[in-house]
């Protein structure tokens, strides 16, 4: 049978589904969905508000934590749709130009968050290395310039496996199915009917020189804060120099925990159920956004001060 190809008249359509083997309980799964959307949302509005609007909170640190709050944003906002439709509506088709567009918005979120929380760790490194030129490193006009860096390495590295799917045909005899209510990378070049090797490689290259890179210099600096702590001959001060870095030990923890866990069931555990495959997924794109909301305004007194102001209605 001819390929449909993406330039004929017919494009192609995709089916998303829910939780593979819930499909049945969707309506009753939507309930934490919405749960984790609304505290994802919710929280990271509430936080990027806080900081915008108390100036007392434009320093490095928070403009770092405004930046993963809009990743976070833009990660709940670009699977919103899709897993709303998938679980409340059963809308389960997409078109092929709909299908990339959230695909890249998705990577592409996903690859900023990792891109801050090296940022952070770096913020962190140099307020415990060499606090008195803490504010002469981090100035605004550096930091601007290391977000829009993160923004633009992100988009550079998406768009090219957006034309790199874009040109492959999908057959009619093949299935459409992809295996999540939202399309990523690693489901949607398994459909073609063609070669995708220049797909998967360039789609390992762009997780090595992202996550892989970003992973090692977060490690990389906390070696070097954790050196730099024991040298401190206070135990006082230690403790007060590591409880500035707990929060964003946390959010990294939250973040790479689940694509640590999904990346080695797809590796080593290709009998996994499923279930499995699908639950690691939700996790790692879903979880992330509604909790670092709340281990910053835990953590962080500053941020905690100011929300409860807003909410009392008390200037900042």
């Amino acid at each position: 049978m001819a390929p449909l190809r993406n330039q004929s008249s017919t494009s192609p359509t995709f089916f998303l589904v829910g939780i593979r083997g819930l499909e049945a309980t969707s309506p009753w799964i939507s309930l934490p969905f919405c749960f984790l959307y609304t505290i994802a949302i919710l929280g990271n509005s509430a936080v990027l508000l806080a900081i915008v609007k108390n100036h007392n909170l434009h320093k490095p640190m928070y403009l770092f934590l405004s930046m993963l709050a809009v990743s976070e944003l833009g990660v709940s906002l670009s699977t919103l749709p899709t897993v709303l439709g998938v679980f409340l509506f059963g809308v389960r088709e997409i078109g092929l130009d709909a299908c990339l567009s959230q695909m890249f918005f998705i990577h592409c979120f996903s690859i900023m968050d990792s891109g801050v929380l090296w940022a952070m760790a770096l913020d962190r490194f140099i307020a415990i290395y060499n606090p008195l030129q803490y504010a002469t490193l981090l100035t605004a006009d550096r930091i601007a310039r290391i977000g829009s860096g993160i923004t633009l390495r992100s988009a550079i590295l998406m768009i090219p496996l957006v034309f790199l799917l874009r040109r492959l045909p999908f057959c009619k005899s093949k299935s459409h199915l992809l295996a999540h209510p939202y399309c990523l990378h690693p489901n949607l070049i398994r459909i073609p009917c063609a070669d995708t090797t220049l797909n998967n490689r360039a789609g390992l290259f762009v997780v090595v020189i992202t996550f892989g890179i970003d992973s090692l210099c977060i490690v990389l600096s906390y070696v070097l804060i954790f050196r730099t702590v024991l040298s401190i001959s206070s135990r006082d001060g230690r403790l007060k120099a590591l409880n500035t870095c707990v929060s964003h030990i946390c959010a990294v923890v939250v973040y790479y925990t689940p694509m640590i866990g999904l990346s080695m069931v797809h590796r080593f555990s290709k009998h996994a159920s499923p279930l499995v495959h699908s639950l690691l997924a939700h996790i790692y794109l879903l979880v992330p956004p509604a909790l670092n909301p709340i281990i910053y305004s835990i953590k962080t007194k500053e941020i905690r001060k100011t929300l409860s102001k807003f909410l009392t209605c008390k200037k900042p």
